[in-house]
């Protein structure tokens, strides 16, 4: 298994922090698939219940955005101390501010956690190596907060109840802390070597400026916002629709029954994560994109909404429609290198922290959809409303024709190098080296889900 690992990138100095940040992440995404009900079985409102999560998702981006300059054990002790507020005030005062507050604050701790792990791989892992490293590590997240975070739950819940299955999450959290602490090596401080504070905040800047001044790495932030809507705004509305009759929910499934159907979309990633990356490489970046993920998002946008109206309580059913989401959720891997081509020598750092604020808001982005118009148009009227944004991603990957090594100014293969360059539509360098440091400011450098 050791040697396995290894021929994917990964060192052995690491291989426990990849463990640290599945086990984090399982108590992260504890609650992800019935806090929306539990807060409305408290008596909030549903469009109470989506803000919380919509909130969450906006402090969640803040602290994505600004991860690489902060130190992964802060992140990992501030998300403990505020979970235990969170759970031992907050929720039994019923006090809907403070619940808000707390929540939010609590967003900001995650991702710094995760995303200055993603700094330590730069330090420690060759540049050649790098990607398939990344992509172990997005499986090891996705099987953290998608699938152990979703499955144990399940079980936990039906005998200790909602609230005291929150409780359950601290040790998973508080364990992967540790293993980080004691196991994982801090990230190298070498005077005179990267880049420093003032550097590391214009970079930041540039993430959001270049938004403004590149188009085409606007049009990539947007598709890349619109990815992941379903995954963050489905765990906010289907337990309501399919767990209570909550403004017209049609109650046929048990909670429980709910987290198992979605944790079937992560169990999908942790395959298609890599597939995908394997697969746009070979066969071009951008035409997969747009039919596997945007026109495959659309139809499970509202799959999830028809077909329990039209096979009742069938989870068999269910877990197709959670298959063809996370199939197309993961179709969106080639974004990164796109967005880094088109900013050019020296702004590459900069076109990986634009990614990873886009990254961020759709955390905030999906469940805020359904804040605004689940009151308004109901259940259907807001998946419709995902599968529009999927169709306006689909029309804006037609604007983007990155040139690809191996591919032709059409986006066809060609079997050999041809003499001088081809013309193309879009004049980006054919090959960028991003510096550790650029990574480091930009994360998420290969995010997948």
């Amino acid at each position: 298994m050791i040697r396995l690992l290894e021929r994917l990138g990964v060192p052995r100095v690491l291989m426990l922090g990849f463990l640290a940040v599945a086990i984090f992440m399982t108590g992260d995404g504890f609650e992800l698939t019935f806090l929306s009900k539990f807060m409305v079985d408290q008596g909030f409102t549903s469009s109470q219940a989506s803000l919380l999560v919509t909130v969450y998702g906006l402090f969640a981006a803040a602290g994505g955005w600004s991860a690489g300059m902060l130190a992964e054990m802060f992140g990992a002790c501030w998300w403990i101390g505020i979970h235990l507020l969170f759970l031992g005030v907050a929720i039994p005062s019923r006090i809907y501010p403070l619940i808000l507050g707390l929540y939010a604050l609590r967003g900001i701790g995650y991702p710094l956690f995760i995303y200055s792990f993603v700094v330590l791989m730069a330090q420690h892992i060759s540049p050649s190596r790098l990607a398939s490293a990344t992509g172990f590590f997005w499986t090891c997240f996705s099987l953290g907060i998608g699938v152990f975070g979703a499955y144990l739950p399940s079980f936990i819940m039906p005998v200790f109840g909602e609230y005291r299955t929150f409780w359950f999450a601290l040790p998973f959290s508080i364990v992967g802390t540790i293993m980080c602490f004691l196991f994982v090596p801090k990230n190298k401080v070498v005077k005179g070597e990267g880049l420093s504070r003032k550097e590391q905040l214009k970079e930041l800047a540039e993430g959001a400026t270049i938004l403004v001044t590149n188009r085409k790495i606007l049009i990539c932030a947007i598709i890349r916002i619109i990815n992941n809507l379903l995954l963050y705004g489905f765990p906010v509305i289907m337990p309501l629709y399919l767990c209570t009759t909550h403004n017209g929910g049609i109650n046929i499934f048990k909670t429980e029954e709910w987290m198992r159907i979605w944790g079937f979309v992560f169990v999908v990633t942790l395959i298609f994560n890599t597939f995908w990356g394997w697969f746009m490489d070979r066969f071009g970046w951008v035409w997969p994109m747009r039919w596997f993920g945007c026109a495959v998002l659309a139809v499970g946008s509202v799959a999830f909404y028809y077909i329990p109206q039209w096979f009742g309580a069938n989870a068999l059913m269910m877990i197709v429609a959670s298959i063809i989401v996370g199939i197309g959720t993961c179709a969106f891997s080639s974004l990164p290198t796109i967005m880094t081509l088109y900013a050019g020598e020296g702004k590459q750092g900069a076109a990986l922290s634009a990614y990873n604020l886009a990254a961020g808001l759709t955390t905030f982005a999906g469940p805020g959809v359904a804040t605004i118009l689940l009151p308004v148009i109901g259940y259907g009227g807001v998946c419709w409303t995902y599968a529009a944004l999927y169709v306006l991603a689909f029309v804006l990957t037609l604007f983007i024709r990155p040139r690809q090594p191996g591919f032709d100014e059409h986006g066809h293969r060609i079997a050999k190098a041809k003499n001088g360059t081809a013309p193309q539509d879009d004049a980006v360098p054919a090959v960028n080296t991003v510096s550790e440091e650029s990574i480091g400011v930009g994360v998420a450098a290969a995010e997948a889900v």
